[in-house]
């Protein structure tokens, strides 16, 4: 974390207080993957960045996940009866390392307890709870005018340092300075795309009205009408998805068609499969669980934030956003090849710098594989969160 990073990323994820996890300080690399049996708490560390990121895009805790349920099981209520959680984040980036921590209390009411933004060991934004009959908490930031802290209250369900831009106007250095900090954590946090494709919902038709600004749900739910527009828009990337897909079926694929209008209602279609010679054509909705879902991550990973359903950053050119990827359960009904392909596509198209991939999967050895992959990282957690060794893969 030297701050040379030109586009914003996170890159440490600490989970001091947060489902099955306490005292957790994860580093993130390009590519991560978290691998464990069930329970280990592989789905909490997804949980935990995918709530930072919608509460950076403006929603109130409630609307971004925020719950009893991220509260340690083990952590009982305090002398006034308070329970709650703590998570924090590093986004490197051109400012440099900047830390956000955040303390949510749960009950009896679900409220920010407090939080800290944080740059070159420098304190330049917190909020307290001071007054729990108020909705409000009291904010204190950074301004080296004639006032060195500036402090008024904020709302209490929100995050501070996204309202931060709206309330600080940047005419001392000191402000100007929490602004570069704030929004470098944003940019970050918007990019993060929380992903589980569901092969149930993938086989649901679209409509032609759906398709021109057709943005992909993590659910993968709209990917017929999502890949008609990438056909259109992305005609080299949708090629790559094409042969990604060739790769790993188990029988032939002659193309990718985005639209298939038979027997789906009137103006409804879906994508189909060109299986070439007497195999003939067939739609996505008879495709197993495992091509679907090793279908909607190519999709997202060949062409990054443009077509999928995330917080595009108008004040930041196309070339400097990063999307963060949070894929989990990444081999869930696929078979050995299909996810050594996954992996494969993953860790190139994690090198080109625009996208990185947060990933979750039950076997380690199959992870493992990406020991010796540059800017790879693969952590194994045990049934009590614990991190332990990654096994090497047999080959």
């Amino acid at each position: 974390m030297n701050g040379t990073c030109k586009r914003p990323a996170a890159v440490e994820l600490r989970l001091s207080a947060f489902g099955p996890h306490r005292g957790a300080v994860f580093p993130l690399s390009p590519l991560t993957v978290f691998a464990g049996e069930s329970g280990a708490g592989k789905s909490a560390v997804l949980r935990a960045l995918a709530l930072l990121g919608r509460l950076a895009d403006g929603a109130v805790l409630a609307e971004a996940g925020a719950s009893a349920a991220c509260t340690p099981l083990e952590a009982g209520p305090d002398a006034d009866g308070r329970r709650g959680f703590r998570v924090g984040c590093t986004v490197d980036g051109p400012v440099g390392p900047v830390s956000l921590d955040l303390a949510v209390q749960t009950g009896p009411e679900l409220r920010v307890a407090g939080e800290r933004l944080s740059a070159g060991g420098r304190t330049l934004l917190s909020t307290a709870l001071v007054d729990p009959g108020l909705p409000t908490v009291q904010a204190a930031w950074h301004t080296a005018g004639h006032a060195p802290v500036t402090r008024a209250p904020l709302p209490g369900d929100r995050l501070a340092t996204a309202l931060v831009p709206l309330r600080v106007a940047g005419t001392t250095e000191g402000q100007r300075t929490v602004l570069a900090a704030a929004e470098q954590v944003l940019v970050a946090l918007r990019g993060v795309f929380p992903m589980d494709p569901d092969p149930r919902a993938m086989r649901r038709p679209a409509r032609a009205r759906d398709v021109e600004r057709a943005l992909l749900r993590g659910d993968g739910g709209n990917l017929s009408a999502v890949l008609a527009r990438a056909e259109d828009e992305c005609p080299v990337r949708y090629g790559h998805l094409v042969n990604a897909l060739r790769a790993v079926s188990p029988r032939p694929v002659a193309a990718l068609t985005s639209r298939h209008r038979d027997g789906t209602g009137p103006g409804g279609f879906l994508a189909e499969v060109e299986r070439g010679g007497p195999s003939g054509t067939v739609p996505v909705s008879l495709l197993g669980g495992g091509e679907l879902r090793f279908l909607a991550f190519a999709l997202v990973l060949l062409t990054g934030p443009g077509i999928l359903q995330v917080d595009q950053v108008s004040e930041l050119l196309p070339a400097l956003q990063l999307l963060t990827v949070a894929g989990d359960d990444l081999d869930r009904s696929l078979g050995r090849r299909q996810c050594d392909e996954l992996l494969a596509l993953a860790a190139r198209m994690c090198e080109r710098g625009h996208i990185r991939l947060l990933g979750t999967v039950r076997d380690a050895e199959w992870a493992g594989c990406l020991e010796d992959v540059p800017g790879a990282a693969v952590v194994r957690l045990d049934a009590a969160g614990a991190r332990v060794p990654v096994p090497r893969r047999v080959r």
